[in-house]
């Protein structure tokens, strides 16, 4: 007698063609197949209807699965080995740098989850992990599935179509009840106000910027990130346009929009990366022989273009034998920036509030701009539109209890999602206490948002505010210093039950912070090594150690 493997319940918004893929494909992914396990013997697995309160859940929480190679500590060798035998969506997960950092616009088990579906193209937007991941993730991509294994699709089969409308559905994207703004359709928000947040003299420039959300129907929590959509730079537009010997104003296709060539180049695509697509097209229609033999070595050793863009390549090939068509269709789409939201709906209803550090540098004589955050910076005007979505966290947002005391730390734009935090335990007259680590390079310059923490030090929202300020001294002092300094009492809080939330840096600071909370832990608790690693994975599993770091 055949037993039949429920997944969903009957009242789950799919179609029969959907349903029927979806028992084999998620059976698949949550590892009923590779563990040996037949799916009449497993136990049930229920998915929350996409309309249903838990709806602004994570797939990852809404699927209980584990991850044991979802540690950034771990070497890439040995996610792939914990891996082994998942199917395909999971090695290619593992083969990520595990931080959930956003910054290819995804955590890393969607971004994987995408680029099966077909929904993504790109193998290159795990920056943390580079050109390592990169090249994994090509490996495997390319590698032709076993039959029955991986279920890998690589987004031209039907099942592809389908489990791209599945992952829609399971996230709420287009879900009966939802907001209709989501990443595939963004909502064109006006832009309420643009305020430098750096004093004079500072090194940096950092913005705080406001939203205007009024009739979209778009809410939030706080611990969200932000989606936006940015526009490329209207210099280096000119630029692209001009070196392909194109006017800008020639009309393209794109995603079944015809747009003059200029609006295509800003809004459509990406222009800081350079996709195997171009070079070999570029190599294709290139007949000066210097310029094959140094595309061929391109190919060879793509280290020789570490940190160029579209336009240092078309200039170096120049002129150019690529027409304004051919330029596009090798081009990668341009991809949004997710930013922690720094405001609460119940302090700042129909808003949304972030926190932006522009990003510039120099290379090779030009200066280098950071696509979205000198959008902000240096361009938009109160009553511009940008293009924005929601993107749920995966459970870095308050306790439950309003009475658990939370200690957060977060240099520089860092401090973004506890500012919402602060607002909201403000506006839910949350009893519990509340300890926030800063820090910067000045305190006469960069000290962000002074004068709103210091009002909520006086009026006790803000327990402890603890700063440091690297360049106010001799010695460089950083928030992990001032961890140190105030070990014994972060122990007592920890022992109360505090939440511990860190937000930034993900290569450095998050690193320090989290050598430094195992020192404290160990030292204080008097825990040995071995115990001093349980008791924070302890604390990682019950999500009273949640980290936003990119």
């Amino acid at each position: 007698m055949t037993q039949t493997f429920s997944i969903l319940p009957e009242s789950a918004p799919f179609t029969e063609e959907q349903r029927a893929w979806l028992n084999g494909f998620l059976a698949g992914w949550i590892g009923l197949q590779s563990t040996g396990t037949t799916p009449g013997c497993s136990p049930e697995v229920v998915l929350p209807l996409a309309d249903s309160p838990e709806n602004e859940l994570s797939t990852t929480q809404k699927v209980e699965e584990d991850f044991p190679w979802h540690d950034p500590a771990l070497p890439l060798d040995e996610r792939l080995r914990l891996a082994e035998g998942k199917p395909l969506p999971r090695l290619m997960m593992a083969a990520m740098a595990q931080l959930d950092c956003g910054t290819c616009g995804y955590n890393c088990q969607r971004y994987a989850e995408a680029i099966i579906s077909g929904e993504e193209k790109s193998l290159k937007l795990c920056t943390p992990g580079g050109k390592e991941t990169a090249k994994v993730l090509k490996e495997l991509f390319t590698k032709p599935a076993e039959s029955g294994t991986n279920g890998h699709t690589n987004g031209h089969t039907s099942g592809g179509k389908v489990a791209h409308e599945i992952l829609d559905a399971l996230t709420g994207h287009s879900a009966k009840g939802q907001s209709v703004w989501n990443r595939q359709n963004p909502y064109q928000a006006p832009l309420r106000l643009v305020r430098e947040l750096n004093g004079e003299g500072s090194d940096k420039r950092t913005s705080h910027v406001e939203i205007d959300l009024t009739g979209s129907g778009l809410t939030y929590r706080v611990g969200d990130s932000l989606g936006v959509y940015p526009s490329n730079c209207p210099e280096l537009v000119s630029k692209v346009v001009q070196a392909v010997g194109a006017k800008g104003d020639e009309m393209a296709v794109v995603d079944e929009q015809t747009l003059p060539l200029s609006t295509a180049l800003a809004e459509k695509f990406c222009l800081s990366e350079i996709t195997d697509e171009l070079i070999e097209r570029l190599l294709a229609v290139t007949w000066e022989p210097e310029h094959q033999e140094w595309l061929r070595q391109v190919i060879a050793e793509s280290d020789l273009i570490d940190g160029w863009d579209v336009l240092e390549l078309l200039t170096r090939i120049s002129p150019s034998q690529l027409r304004p068509a051919e330029l596009l269709a090798v081009l990668s789409p341009l991809k949004p920036r997710l930013y922690s939201i720094s405001s609460s709906l119940k302090a700042c209803p129909d808003q949304v509030h972030l926190t932006v550090g522009r990003v510039a540098w120099e290379f090779q004589g030009r200066e280098r701009k950071g696509v979205a955050s000198t959008m902000f910076a240096d361009r938009l005007k109160p009553g511009s539109r940008v293009r924005v979505f929601i993107r749920p966290s995966h459970g870095f947002t308050l306790p439950e209890n309003p009475e658990t005391p939370v200690i957060m730390i977060g240099p520089g734009t860092g401090i973004a999602p506890f500012r919402a935090f602060l607002q909201e335990r403000r506006a839910t007259c949350a009893p519990g206490k509340n300890w926030l680590f800063f820090g910067d390079q000045r305190a006469t310059t960069d000290f962000l948002y002074r004068e709103e923490l210091e009002e909520l030090q006086k009026c006790n929202l803000l327990t402890r505010l603890d700063c440091a300020f690297s360049r106010d001294q001799e010695e460089k002092i950083y928030v992990q210093h001032r961890m140190l300094e105030q070990g014994d009492e972060l122990w007592k809080w920890l022992q109360d039950g505090a939440h511990i939330y860190v937000c930034g840096d993900a290569k450095r600071m998050a690193v320090d912070v989290d050598q430094t909370l195992r020192q404290i832990i160990g030292q204080y608790g008097m825990l040995s090594e071995e115990e001093t690693g349980d008791f924070v994975a302890n604390m990682i599993q019950c999500q009273r150690y949640c980290r936003d770091v990119y």
